[in-house]
């Protein structure tokens, strides 16, 4: 019998899976979640998973299994931490002069690599591939991608296929099992967040809004002297404390989205 395992982002759509789960629709017992460092999850992320997912699974027979990547000493590695580590690249999807993100290997390197390296450790092979679930929406049914890049992985969409299930489905199945909806998963300076949840941050998470503005400031100087161009957080080309105005111009912002990582593996 293949493994399977779902990837466990810590957001609606993964917690809806892990319901579905405990309720016997789904095919699969072990949620597999990729920890990109602790400084770099949104913190209500790991909250949520301390305080209500991994109690829900035990209750429910199901395995929670936290993964992670390591750098080449065996120390645990962040995506924060190799952004501040790293001289010439960026590795996270910054917002280029015309607004388009750049290159995105966080998501591959911190979640995709790090979760096909445990399924090939425990046996994963080309002849006999693991089946990882991912957590897409019918609602955002362009982010499936059946194509796996690893030979040793299959996937699946199980909210799609067969439940059909919307984002605002997977909330109400989430609070109907007697849990609160998850806050959107993601790490903190993610540059894929909607100006609404910059907004949002802004707002309610102050210091945190500050640290992914210093963070911003940090790569541009870095990348000026270089020579390179600026990049940003968000797609208005200007640092975030200005792209994000405080005060009451915040609910123009409302109801704004903006891309999405098309993976599966993240904001899930």
């Amino acid at each position: 019998m293949s493994i399977r395992v779902f990837s466990f982002g810590g957001g609606v759509q993964s917690t809806a899976a892990l319901v579905l789960a405990a309720q016997g629709r789904v095919d699969f017992r072990e949620f597999v979640f990729a920890n990109v460092g602790e400084d770099s999850e949104y913190p209500g992320t790991l909250t949520y998973l301390e305080e209500h997912a991994r109690p829900f699974a035990a209750a429910h027979g199901l395995a929670l299994t936290e993964v992670r990547k390591h750098t080449r000493d065996g120390a645990p590695d962040s995506v924060l931490g190799r952004l501040y580590r790293t001289k010439r690249s960026v590795p996270i999807p910054m917002r280029m002069s015309n607004g388009a993100p750049g290159t995105r290997p966080c998501t591959i390197d911190f979640k995709i690599k790090v979760i096909a390296a445990h399924l090939k450790a425990r046996g994963a092979t080309a002849a006999a591939p693991a089946v990882v679930g991912l957590g897409i929406s019918a609602d955002e049914y362009q982010r499936v991608n059946a194509h796996s890049t690893q030979a040793w992985t299959t996937r699946e969409f199980p909210l799609i296929f067969p439940h059909r299930l919307t984002r605002e489905d997977c909330r109400n199945l989430i609070t109907g099992a007697g849990l609160p909806v998850p806050p959107k998963s993601s790490c903190w300076f993610c540059p894929f967040h909607s100006p609404a949840h910059w907004a949002r941050m802004r707002r309610e998470e102050p210091a945190l809004f500050a640290a992914a503005a210093e963070l911003e400031a940090f790569v541009n100087t870095k990348r000026g002297a270089l020579g390179r161009d600026q990049v940003w957080l968000t797609r208005f080309n200007k640092p975030l404390p200005m792209a994000v105005p405080d005060g009451g111009q915040l609910g123009l912002f409302d109801g704004e989205e903006t891309d999405t990582c098309e993976s599966g593996y993240c904001m899930t």
